[in-house]
């Protein structure tokens, strides 16, 4: 008998209907994408652009810049996402609770609103709500700019940590439960538990949703364009191909964007490394 968890793959020989629409949607899809990253890389080449270009676009002090202050945003973000969907993550999974419902809907909302309306609503929080103009004011006594890298955080922090929580909950939800409840058996204490024996079994889970929320948040482009603007001492990577698209600098914006779909395929084959068949 089949183990349970086995998945079927049918042969790719066969005629039926299904195995034909599906597969071909399949591979019109695998193409699209493969074109589309395929013109980049020949639009460059067909405007005489050299690999000796790309070397001398990316050690350029301002595309330097631009990059170390994705790194550096990006991974601070990481942290905060990480701190806040293991915790929030575990408890969607383990616990119900009035208002369930509501809660987790709330934590799908960063994913289907418009990139710039998080913008827009930091700028109305900040600008006109009461608590929001109070936390600007204690930041303003410690010279500290909500235009600059903790609004960069800010951004890259609302649109990315949703990813990390329902990954998180995700894995949680996949321990099985009889283990858990044998440990409680045999002595060990709820955090126990939750150290020894939840945690390290939902661990590629919850890393595979910390590299997708890492990779959304070094992408992230319309909120920091309205929270934060594109100063040149706040440009992150994003903003850089705004800029340069603006004043018609193709080469160097297509440089930069080759890195960042370069990040994303890394990022990418790491998630599906340590979270394969989920």
């Amino acid at each position: 008998m089949n183990d349970k968890n086995d998945i079927y793959i049918p042969s790719l020989g066969g005629k039926d209907f299904l195995s034909v629409l599906t597969l071909s949607c399949l591979g019109l899809f695998v193409l699209m994408i493969f074109f589309l990253l395929y013109s980049n890389v020949s639009y460059i080449i067909s405007k005489g652009f050299t690999f000796a270009d790309f070397m001398r676009i990316m050690s350029s002090p301002d595309t330097v810049s631009g990059m170390k202050l994705s790194a550096i945003t990006s991974f601070c973000t990481l942290v905060l996402v990480v701190l806040t969907s293991v915790p929030v993550g575990y408890a969607l999974s383990r616990f119900r609770f009035k208002g369930y419902a509501f809660f987790n809907m709330i934590i799908d909302v960063p994913l289907v609103l418009p990139p710039v309306v998080v913008g827009l609503s930091l700028l109305a929080f900040f600008g006109s709500n009461t608590l929001g103009e109070f936390i600007r004011e204690i930041l303003r006594r410690f010279d500290i700019s909500l235009s600059s890298v903790l609004g960069i955080i800010m951004c890259q922090y609302l649109l990315s940590v949703s990813y990390c929580i329902r990954a998180s909950k995700t894995a949680f939800d996949s321990v099985d439960r009889n283990l858990e409840f044998v440990a409680m058996t045999l002595g060990c204490s709820r955090w126990q538990v939750f150290r020894k024996v939840t945690m390290p079994l939902s661990l590629n889970g919850v890393i595979s949703g910390s590299v997708m929320a890492w990779a959304r948040a070094v992408g992230v482009f319309g909120p920091v364009m309205v929270f934060v603007g594109t100063s040149s001492r706040v440009q992150i990577m994003p903003t850089q191909i705004w800029v340069e698209l603006s004043i018609g600098n193709i080469e160097k914006a297509f440089a930069i964007s080759f890195v960042m779909v370069l990040m994303a395929g890394i990022a990418l084959t790491i998630v599906h490394y340590l979270a394969p068949r989920k």
